[in-house]
């Protein structure tokens, strides 16, 4: 029997939006988000990122500079008591890369990729996951993925998805279905 997570898309879920985010000086945390960590994290959720990143296959930022922000990105959240079991990038367009990364895969979100990798590196099951995203292609990667929930955060994407999620105002909603999802033995569904 494996594990359960709690996916987190990265802008526009952990951090805010700001476009295609490359300096850490830009980082902006998302109100909420340590302690929707924190409180997934002891309620034995796994805690796993998967971010498209265009800014890579567009040329604005390297592989390289993704990796440096994400180090430091993760060290403020160990700071805060919070560790990652996995962090996931796709860095690929279908139309606006540049060179090898021009091209669609099964990793960019909305595909399953991320998670279906999550889910074999760190034994999890993914029908008893959640996903958090703010964008219509982390509630279609959720469904795709067979996710117990998908949740969609206001504010980057407002028009309605296709699929199955339920709509948050807040990280703060997200965790408190998260604890009383436990209460009720964990098959409450918020759709």
């Amino acid at each position: 029997m494996g594990e359960r997570a709690l996916f987190l898309d990265r802008d526009g879920v952990v951090n805010r939006e700001v476009g295609f985010l490359v300096h850490k000086e830009e980082v902006q945390f998302v109100d909420g988000i340590f302690s929707l960590c924190k409180t997934a994290r002891r309620l034995g959720y796994r805690l796993v990122i998967v971010t498209n990143q265009a800014g890579i296959a567009r040329g604005f930022y390297t592989e390289a500079d993704y990796h440096a922000l994400m180090k430091w990105m993760r060290e403020q959240f160990r700071r805060e008591g919070v560790v990652f079991d996995g962090v996931y990038h796709s860095p690929y367009h279908p139309e606006h890369g540049v060179g090898k990364f021009k091209r669609e895969h099964e990793d960019r979100k909305p595909g399953a990729g991320m998670l279906r990798r999550a889910a074999r590196d760190l034994g999890l099951v993914l029908a008893e996951s959640v996903m958090v995203g703010d964008r219509c292609t982390d509630v279609g990667a959720a469904n795709a993925g067979g996710l117990r929930q998908a949740f969609l955060l206001r504010g980057t994407e407002d028009a309605p998805c296709g699929g199955v999620y339920a709509r948050v105002d807040s990280l703060g909603e997200v965790e408190a279905w998260l604890v009383e999802s436990e209460r009720a033995g964990g098959v409450r569904p918020a759709r």
